[in-house]
């Protein structure tokens, strides 16, 4: 990982406890949680996060990519 970001004492807490919850170290839970987050996000928002984007290295794996609604997600 390139970046590891700081949580707050509240952010880190809150992560902790949905890392017991999950049974799952809280890096794993991390990873997941944004994974999720980013799948369920409306296409009209994932397409905004797509198109800010400044790495196309990985866009069949993205999961703000939603080739099914787009041919060419850098044009919106």
């Amino acid at each position: 990982m390139a970046y590891t970001p700081e949580l707050s004492q509240s952010g880190s807490a809150t992560l902790r406890r949905l890392a017991w919850f999950y049974g799952k170290p809280m890096t794993h839970s991390l990873e997941m949680l944004v994974e999720k987050t980013a799948r369920q996000l409306p296409p009209n928002a994932a397409m905004q996060v797509c198109s800010k984007c400044k790495d196309n290295s990985i866009c069949g794996n993205c999961p703000f990519y939603r080739q099914e609604e787009t041919v060419n997600p850098k044009h919106w």
